[in-house]
């Protein structure tokens, strides 16, 4: 073949080579959990391209799968029926979930040379908790993130509050969000001292108030909840009295995705949510903002949160060893760096905050580096086996005691005992 392409002589023989180069690519279908369109979709695109020109042997293709929710159905649906994508970024917690279908490989699986094991280690711990259990690692971290507090300056101000300074403290949180909360004569509210959604990913804001009160929610195993602890309960109260004692918080359910806009239109003064938010919040508030760790009950803390990579295992294994080729590619710390910057997100290795980008991105915009200053005080995100129902349970539960359809003690007692009948198979 080789030598017949040199006796056609230099455009046809080029475009003959070009053909078979295009015969041995490896082609390496990518799910990512987002809507089609829009700035994340392009960045995506253009690392997709980078990457093939990079490396002509392999093609990547972006297939965008909607929601986090919307992405992972699909692609355990494509598992099933035999053609799965060959890597997708998925949530941290699906893990389980992804073990249990056989649907994914281990990374460890290619990790061979020194500088692969190196690779593997580079990442921050606490987002490693997400990706590995029982000696394996099965995610490799990509787009993480962490719950934070973003506070309007000019309303602390307004309040009589010294703007630099958020609150430290659960104490702190009440007595500020008094003074934000704004009536009228008619007892209106116009602002609202403080935002906790929970709508959307309520367990996961939730984590937020368990882990400042001593107390996670699952083991490392993922077969067993605590969601009736003294201590789980105790925290569920804290949020209720928000609203319905210290009246700093609107009453019922609060929505996920319309807590951003309520803080730019003033309507809260503070807001926990994702620092995936960052670059939203930077790019629509109309005021000076502060971001700051959430505050502190008997400790500081904050479940992680976000997506990872996974392989999945009916690609062939030349499929398999490429998508790990563009994982670890796009993980570099430079890369790692320019999508925190670019996306609001976590860099997830310490490295990638020494890069030159991300040190002068940090010099210009310090509250960038809050979420990594906070990881520290981090833990697990809620991740069980047969996640998506046991985690449903203490939904339901949050917004029946936030609705006040059930005291937190009931609410907590009934999401226990539904966690503990869908676990009990797994236990061992």
């Amino acid at each position: 073949m080789m030598a017949r392409l040199l006796k056609t002589g230099g455009g046809a023989a080029l475009g003959a080579l070009m053909s078979v180069s295009a015969w041995a690519q490896t082609e390496v279908s990518f799910y990512f959990p987002v809507a089609v369109g829009g700035p994340i979709t392009k960045l995506i695109d253009q690392y997709a391209a980078d990457f093939s020109k990079e490396n002509p042997a392999i093609k990547v293709t972006p297939i965008y799968a909607g929601t986090y929710q919307e992405t992972i159905v699909k692609a355990l649906t494509a598992h099933k029926s035999g053609t799965p994508p060959v890597t997708s970024v998925l949530l941290s917690t699906d893990m389980f979930t992804l073990i249990d279908e056989d649907a994914i490989v281990p990374v460890d699986n290619f990790v061979k040379t020194d500088a692969d094991k190196a690779w593997l280690k580079s990442f921050f711990p606490a987002f490693m908790t997400n990706s590995q259990t029982e000696g394996k690692t099965w995610g490799v971290p990509f787009q993480r993130s962490t719950v934070v507090l973003y506070w309007n300056k000019e309303a602390f101000k307004e309040a009589g509050l010294d703007p630099s300074k958020p609150p430290a403290t659960w104490d702190e949180q009440v007595e500020m969000a008094k003074k934000l909360t704004r009536r009228d004569a008619q007892g209106n509210v116009s602002q609202w001292g403080l935002q906790v959604p929970s709508s959307g990913f309520p367990y996961w804001l939730f984590q937020g108030f368990t882990t400042q009160n001593g107390v996670e929610l699952m083991n490392q195993a993922g077969d067993t909840t605590y969601y009736d602890k003294p201590e789980v309960v105790q925290a569920l109260q804290y949020w209720v009295d928000l609203s319905q004692k210290h009246k700093v918080m609107a009453p019922g359910v609060i929505e996920w995705g319309t807590t951003p806009k309520d803080f730019f239109e003033r309507k809260t003064a503070m807001m926990w949510t994702t620092t995936g938010n960052l670059t939203n919040v930077r790019n629509n508030a109309k005021f000076d903002f502060g971001v700051a760790m959430l505050p502190a009950g008997k400790r500081r803390g904050s479940p992680t949160g976000g997506g990872n990579f996974y392989v999945f295992k009916k690609s062939t294994p030349a499929q398999q060893e490429a998508a790990v080729t563009f994982i670890k590619w796009i993980t570099t710390p430079e890369r790692a760096a320019q999508w925190g910057i670019d996306t609001g997100y976590v860099a997830v290795r310490p490295d990638s905050w020494e890069t030159p980008a991300m040190k002068k991105y940090v010099e210009g915009f310090p509250a960038a580096a809050v979420a990594r200053d906070q990881l520290p005080h981090a833990v697990a995100e809620l991740s069980t086996h047969e996640n998506q129902r046991v985690t449903k349970a203490l939904n339901d539960g949050l917004q029946a005691a936030l609705t006040g359809a059930k005291t937190p003690e009931q609410a907590m007692k009934d999401a226990q005992a539904e966690a503990t009948r869908i676990l009990r198979p797994y236990r061992k």
